[in-house]
This record gives structure tokens, sequence and C-alpha cells, in this order.
């Protein structure tokens, strides 16, 4: 509740790259009417696909994996499941279908949190109960040494944080002192911060990113996975959940990277979306807006491969052309040669 008591007490200025995120899925929620009336059936598989993609992505992130050969059995089917990362996928797919049949009266209540946690990490000792140890986010290298990368709250202080968190939460909605999507990836870097649960925040965290999303009414979730776009940029999901915790605890800390990635990924979402459905009404298309998102998201300097991971089902050659089209307005500047490149952004790119 650091961000949002922070931006509670002392409202910012909102840089120009999170006011462009704004507008754009302001519109974006516009036009979703227009585009969920349409084609039933192509919906109906969209549906389907975001279900399976979403239950997987979301545990893959968290080095949860399964046999591909079993995924749809496990996300649809009944079958008796063979190991733990089964129940964990089947589980997540229970919270998604509790959020998806009946997220209008689903409240972001402490009891909410743990029923989602419950279903998400299914039959274990301690599932649907906040933390009992303290337990640090620790990194690991592959040649076996770590670092402490950040000190979570201490568990006797987690329910009371948890709780001031819910009571700032509501108070964003019902005064409005920022936009509600800026309250709702501030709520979820303090939730991440806060860390309530032994295992499973990182995917608790994603659940109600999503049941958030739909009480305000961008509901592009039930069609395209933000689980699956978000491990796509697992890469910059760490990098600025970093940048935007250092401080945390103090109050000191800047949480626009990470506001700007998670509002990035939405209007991903909904890009892909629209895209799909083959209605994309932007001039510029939907791929070229893409890749723009994609380097607004992206901190000073960025490669051409960073670029490549964040938009996938874009050629290389296209990322290339929109860069050249930037740098000729002033957007970005190449530090250097061939692919591998540094380029830096000079300013907003809309």
């Amino acid at each position: 509740m650091m961000t949002l008591r922070q931006l509670l007490t002392k409202p910012e200025m909102i840089p120009a790259s999170t006011a462009w995120y704004l507008a754009d899925l302001g519109e974006a929620r516009g036009r979703q009417e227009l585009f969920t009336h349409q084609s039933p059936q192509r919906l109906r598989v969209l549906r389907e696909h975001a279900v399976i993609e979403s239950a997987v992505s979301s545990n893959r992130i968290e080095g949860v994996e399964i046999d591909k050969d079993r995924v749809g059995t496990i996300v649809f089917g009944k079958s008796i499941l063979h190991n733990r990362n089964e129940e964990e996928v089947r589980g997540y797919r229970e919270a998604l279908r509790l959020i998806h049949e009946d997220a209008a009266r689903l409240p972001v209540a402490e009891e909410t949190i743990l029923e989602l946690h419950r279903l998400a990490k299914g039959e274990i000792w301690d599932t649907g109960q906040f933390k009992e140890k303290n337990g640090d986010i620790i990194e690991r290298y592959a040649n076996g040494t770590s670092r402490i990368r950040f000190k979570t709250v201490p568990a006797a202080e987690t329910r009371a944080f948890t709780r001031e968190l819910v009571q700032v939460w509501v108070r964003s909605l019902q005064y409005r002192f920022t936009h509600p999507l800026i309250a709702i990836a501030a709520f979820n870097l303090d939730f991440l911060c806060i860390h309530p649960f032994r295992d499973g925040n990182g995917r608790v965290s994603r659940l109600l990113l999503l049941l958030q999303c739909y009480h305000l009414g961008y509901e592009v979730g039930r069609y395209i996975s933000v689980e699956r776009i978000i491990e796509q940029n697992k890469e910059r999901y760490c990098e600025t959940l970093e940048q935007s915790s250092t401080g945390w605890h103090e109050g000191r800390h800047n949480p626009w990277p990470y506001i700007n990635y998670l509002l990035f990924v939405i209007k991903t979402a909904y890009l892909e979306f629209e895209e799909r459905l083959g209605r994309t009404k932007s001039p510029r298309g939907a791929k070229t807006e893409m890749i723009e998102a994609a380097v607004n998201a992206m901190s000073e300097e960025f490669t051409l491969n960073r670029l490549e991971h964040a938009c996938p089902g874009v050629s290389r050659d296209m990322i290339r052309r929109v860069l050249r089209a930037l740098q000729k307005t002033g957007g970005v500047e190449c530090l250097g040669r061939g692919p591998g490149a540094a380029w830096r952004k000079r300013g907003n790119t809309s």
C-alpha cells in the first residue's frame, strides 16, 4: 500500500508515456463492446485459448511446467492429475473460472485474496493462509550464488498491510485521487512487495489484476491471455519490478516503471484482440502500435533483441522499419551498428 499511499498523499504529475497509455486504453475500452458483439464463434475460440494460455503461462512464470500433450486435459478435463504441477495448473483454471463467472459479485477484499490463493495453490498445508515465516525474494544464479532482491513485509505484519492495501484501494476508487488504471498497477506493485504468502504471490497478483480490470470494464482478459503477454515480457517484468520496489518500505520508490509496464501489457492485449478479430481501426496498424508501445515500456536504452521478445509475432524487418521511422521523427537514436547495437529513447513515441 506504499504506492497507493504515495499517490494519495503526494499526487504527482503523470509521466507523458503514462498519459499516452491511459488515452489509448480509454479508446480501446470504448471500442470493446463493438468487438464483443461480433463473430460469436471466434470469440468462443479466443476465450478457450485465453484460459489455456493463462493457466499455463502464469504457472510457467513461476517455474511450474506440465507436459504439453496434457494441457487441454488438465485445463478442461476431469482426469486424474499426475503430479503437483498439474494440480497447480488445474487450480489456476478454477480461479479463472470464478473470476470469469462471478467478477461482478467478487469484491477486492481479504477473503477474496485468500480464496484465490486457495484455488490457485490447491491442496497444500498453507493454502489460503498468510505466510507464517518471513520470506525475502531471492534471486539465484546458475553458478550457485544468490542475492536478496527484495525484503518483503515481515510475516507478523502481513495481514495488517494487506488489509490497509484493500482499504486504500477502495478509497482510490471512491475519491479518484488517481486514474483507476494507475491505481490497479499501484495495487499490483504493493501486493507483490507485501508478498503475503509463502508461495503463489505472483499468480494471485495476476488473478487480482484480471479481477480489477473486469471491475473497471477492461475485459480484454476474457479473450487474450494477459498472463501470456507478461510471460513473453518476463525480463522486463522482473526489471521494472526491481526498479519500482527499491525504496518501497520507506515510501521513496519510483512506481512509474512498473506502472507503465502493466499498462503496456494491457494495451498489447487490446491490440492483439482487435487484430485477431480483423477489426483494427488504427491507420498505422496494430503491429506498429505494439512496437511503439514496447519502445515506450523500455528503459532509456534497449536492443533490437529485447524489442523482438516484447513483440511476439512481429518480424525483425518490421521492427527495424518502425525504429527507422521513429529515428526520423527524433523519437529514438541508434548508438552503434549491427543487430546488437543499443538504441536510446529521446521522448514519447506516440
